[in-house]
């Protein structure tokens, strides 16, 4: 490990050279490339360094134990070395998690859809809530999301959204949220006060380039149409509405809350695209043994993840066993009390498997 870790080192020295370089700032292609390899190198070899000073400090005190005559300063070497050993143990744990291979989506903006299920306009409330939850961790984090989809319910809320986010590390943070999220309360439509159960399904898609996933565009069959539903007086009198069929695999994707065709378009492709890299990338998991699947931890949709008891302000995300009783601060966006240990638990059962 710690050879891996000193050439790890020597790549980073070189990548600060090479950014420093006035040949190379003066290629934009070059100069993003080394600077994207050098920000996934940094936060490794800030470690590394941190480990290498403090087993110097470790070393050179328990030499002082060994070694040192005065009384008052072999106390305060002995007082010292259990804190630098757990220190030293941490960042080699921190180490081994920091060279576990990086999911090559981890970088990805992502495109999120929400789906009303059992529960009928509950569901689609629900749906709802969800879809604001998302938006405002999304303002936390300082990402920008764009609305794509939206599908109005009966009694409000909506039966399917479809929206995007753009940030930093955006797939890495979201992707354990695909899985069926579960509601128990009193919903609104209900007139005696009786606890409802329903589900809202959510898939997190990383948004790809159509380079990134070969397409045949003779495979798209693209049709346009007006628009239903509510909308401004351009959408619903003009053929804006775009649906693509996918013709090989049946996929079909519409949009029409936009008024511009092309806009609408541009919009039905990239949600296609991430829905076809997004099956690819299933179907070459499937391929892989039980074990390894288990610990790749993108949560497989038909299972139930988590519960939201609105009546005991608890959520319970059942793959981890997690329960919070901050049901308010979660539906508001504090979603990192679920993120972290769930992040923590995949990046645990991957080490296993090393």
């Amino acid at each position: 490990m710690f050879k891996k870790l000193d050439d790890v080192e020597k790549r980073f020295i070189e990548l600060s050279t090479l950014l420093a370089d006035p040949n190379v700032t003066a290629n934009a292609k070059s100069y993003t490339n080394y600077m994207k390899e050098y920000s996934s190198l940094k936060e490794l070899v800030d470690i590394y360094r941190r480990y290498k000073k403090i087993n110097e400090d470790f070393d050179s005190t328990k030499k002082m134990v060994d070694t040192e005559k005065d009384p008052g300063l072999l106390e305060m070497a002995k007082a010292e070395l259990p804190d630098l050993e757990k220190r030293l143990h941490q960042l080699e744990s921190d180490l081994k998690f920091a060279l576990l291979p990086k999911d090559p989506n981890d970088e990805k903006n992502i495109i999120v859809e929400i789906r009303a299920g059992a529960g009928g306009d509950e569901s689609s409330l629900f749906t709802e809530s969800l879809y604001t939850m998302y938006l405002k961790y999304a303002q936390k984090n300082g990402w920008q999301v764009e609305a794509m989809s939206l599908n109005a319910g009966n009694v409000g809320g909506f039966k399917e959204v479809i929206f995007g986010i753009r940030g930093s590390k955006v797939f890495s943070k979201l992707k354990y949220e695909s899985g069926v999220h579960r509601v128990q309360r009193v919903p609104k439509t209900e007139t005696q006060g009786r606890i409802h159960t329903s589900t809202v399904t959510v898939a997190v898609l990383p948004e790809v380039e159509e380079i990134d996933i070969n397409v045949n565009q003779i495979d798209l069959k693209i049709d346009v149409f007006r628009s239903g539903g509510p909308g401004g007086q351009s959408v619903n009198t003009t053929d804006s509405a775009v649906r693509i069929t996918h013709v090989p695999t049946g996929v079909v994707v519409v949009c029409q809350d936009e008024k511009s065709q092309i806009k609408n378009k541009a919009k039905a492709l990239k949600i296609l695209y991430a829905r076809l890299y997004d099956a690819e990338m299933t179907r070459q998991q499937n391929e892989l043994s039980s074990q390894r699947r288990s610990q790749i931890g993108t949560g497989d949709r038909s299972e139930r993840i988590r519960t939201y008891n609105f009546p005991q302000g608890r959520v319970t995300d059942h793959r981890i066993g997690l329960t919070l009783y901050q049901i308010d601060k979660i539906m508001g966006g504090d979603l990192d009390e679920l993120i972290s240990p769930l992040t923590t638990h995949y990046q645990a059962e991957a080490l296993k498997s090393q």
